[in-house]
């Protein structure tokens, strides 16, 4: 029954993003060139939101859907891993014009080229598995 809400919560999630043109070539690319504040806009109200829930769960013991209290683990901060990890997913992002979720989204809306670039995304997560133990962390 849990998968079913989060089948919903999914399909919405990819109707906003193609709605809203987040998953647009376009703007992405717009944004690339510093043209126009639209996915800026969209990304910065991510990150606020994003901070300001971690920040509720983690000051006011939420729980999960199960009733397991939600704990979050500190992160290494680990600069020269980040600045690899970030360069590498942002040119991964400017060449292919998506990031992970729209991806989904626009395999979702029929944009069938999309799938070479989700079969690249995999390649490159599996290859990072295979090699995470050699990687800095």
């Amino acid at each position: 029954m849990k998968n079913i809400a989060f089948f919903f919560v999914g399909t919405f999630f990819g109707i906003v993003l193609i709605k809203s043109e987040a998953a647009s070539w376009f703007r992405i690319y717009e944004m690339f060139q510093f043209e126009s504040f639209h996915m800026y806009g969209i990304i910065g109200s991510a990150v606020t939101l994003g901070i300001l829930l971690m920040q509720i769960i983690q000051r006011g013991k939420v729980k999960s859907i199960s009733g397991e209290e939600i704990s979050v683990a500190p992160k290494k901060k680990t600069f020269k891993a980040n600045a690899i990890g970030g360069l590498m997913f942002g040119l991964g992002w400017a060449l292919a014009g998506a990031c992970p979720g729209p991806m989904y989204a626009l395999a979702g809306a029929g944009f069938i080229p999309i799938l070479i670039v989700l079969f690249g995304a995999l390649i490159g997560a599996l290859s990072y598995g295979l090699t995470k133990s050699k990687l800095p962390h």
